[in-house]
C-alpha cells in the first residue's frame, strides 16, 4: 500500500465520513467533541481496511460495501466505548 498525499486525504474524508456514521448509529447522546469521532473514525477506518485485506474481501472494483459496514461498525463500538468510559468518569452529587 502506497502512502501519498491524496491517499492521506481520503482516509481523513473517509474517517471522517465513518466517525459521523459510528456516531449516529450509536444511541444517547455522546459528549464528545467531532474531532474525536473523526478520530476514531480513521482509525475504524484503517482498522477496517486492515482486517478486510486479511479476511481477503477488500479487492472488488468500485465501493466495497462489506469493508464500509465493517468500518462503521468498528466505529460505533469505539464511539460507544469511550462514550461509556467518559460516562464513568463523571461522578453525580444529589
Amino acid at each position: 500500500m502506497e502512502l501519498t498525499v491524496w491517499g492521506i486525504i481520503t482516509a481523513l474524508v473517509v474517517g471522517l465520513i465513518v466517525g459521523a456514521l459510528g456516531r449516529l448509529v450509536v444511541p444517547g447522546r455522546q459528549n464528545m467533541p467531532m474531532w474525536m469521532h473523526m478520530l476514531i473514525g480513521v482509525g475504524a477506518a484503517l482498522l477496517g481496511t486492515l482486517i478486510a485485506r486479511a479476511s481477503g474481501f477488500a479487492e472488488t472494483a468500485g465501493i466495497d460495501w462489506r469493508e464500509l459496514m465493517l468500518q462503521v461498525l468498528l466505529a460505533a463500538v469505539a464511539v460507544a466505548l469511550v462514550a461509556g468510559v467518559g460516562r464513568r468518569r463523571h461522578v453525580s452529587h444529589r
